[in-house]
């Protein structure tokens, strides 16, 4: 299984919706939800410059790569038509794995 990259993840945001959209990772039930979100960097009120988000991103594909779910966030990110808007994300739902048990202590 090939991992997600931070450059691959933000050629698709460029690419297919012209803005690098911030992300959220969670866990509600049993599904882990891995959220765009609408904030993007260049926003006049997005809070990270490029080098903080460039990390907050790696951090959540670390994740999700030590997880196994990169295949699924990749066809997600190439597939999905929805676009995040103010106060609505756009979400990607996975069954939590026994990998992802052990983020979730």
């Amino acid at each position: 299984m090939k991992p997600l990259l931070v450059d691959e993840v933000i050629h698709y945001l460029i690419h297919r919706w012209g803005k690098k959209y911030d992300f959220r990772l969670f866990k509600r039930g049993r599904f882990v939800y891995l959220q765009m979100m609408w904030g993007f960097l260049g926003q006049e009120s997005f809070p990270l410059s490029e080098v903080e988000y460039q990390k907050s991103i790696a951090d959540k594909i670390e994740i999700l790569n030590r997880c196994g779910y990169s295949e699924e966030v990749r066809e997600w990110l190439t597939k999905v038509n929805a676009r995040p808007r103010l106060g609505r994300a756009v979400s990607l739902q996975l069954n939590v794995n026994e990998k992802m048990k052990e983020f979730l202590i």
